[in-house]
C-alpha cells in the first residue's frame, strides 16, 4: 500500500479555482468582500497581509492583489455599486500603507 503525503489535487475547470485552492494567497476573514464599509475591508486585508507567513511580496502588494483578484474573478457579475465600493477599498488600502 502506498500512502502519499502530497496535497490532494483540486479539480477545477477554471484557473481561479486552482489559485484559490493551492496558492500562497492570504488567509482572509470569512465574508470580507461582502462587507459594506471600504475602510473595514481594507483594514481586514491589511491585517491578513501583515500577518501572513505565506506571502511572497510586500504586504501592500499582497493585499491589493487579493482585492484585484476578487474584482476580476467576479467580472461582469459584479454590480456597478459593488464594484465602486471595492474600488474605494483600493483607496483605503493605499492610505493605510501610506501609498498616496
Amino acid at each position: 500500500m502506498v500512502i502519499s503525503n502530497s496535497k490532494p489535487h483540486i479539480e477545477s475547470k477554471h484557473w481561479t479555482g486552482k489559485v484559490t485552492g493551492e496558492s500562497n494567497a492570504l488567509d482572509l476573514e470569512e465574508g470580507v468582500f461582502t462587507w459594506d464599509d471600504p475602510r473595514k475591508i481594507a483594514e481586514s486585508l491589511k491585517r491578513s497581509a501583515d500577518n501572513s507567513k505565506r506571502r511572497k511580496s510586500s504586504p501592500f502588494r499582497s493585499a491589493m492583489s487579493m482585492l484585484v483578484f476578487y474584482i476580476n474573478r467576479a467580472g461582469k457579475n459584479l454590480p456597478e455599486d459593488r464594484r465602486q465600493l471595492l474600488e474605494n477599498v483600493k483607496i483605503e488600502l493605499r492610505k493605510l500603507y501610506g501609498k498616496n
